[in-house]
């Protein structure tokens, strides 16, 4: 992999490239991206866990839909 120098390296010539003033906004959107990915993830893993009840976690708000009895063409 890489060494604590290379990536020392690849951290300055970032910041030479994107300026200064590009940093925060770069690491404020790499930051919602891993919280974005990591609910993501945890959401997928409670979905496919076994033991957990078929719909778990998800409400559905409204009302329920009422049938229309069979008509008797007789």
């Amino acid at each position: 992999m890489f060494g604590l120098s290379e990536l020392a390296l690849i951290l300055v010539v970032v910041i030479v490239v994107l300026g200064i003033k590009k940093l925060p906004e770069l690491t404020r959107s790499a930051g919602k991206a891993a919280r974005i990915f990591k609910s993501e993830a945890k959401a997928l893993k409670e979905q496919d866990s076994p033991d957990a009840p078929s719909g778990s976690g998800r409400v559905v708000s409204g009302a329920a839909a009422e049938r229309d009895e069979p008509s008797s063409r007789s």
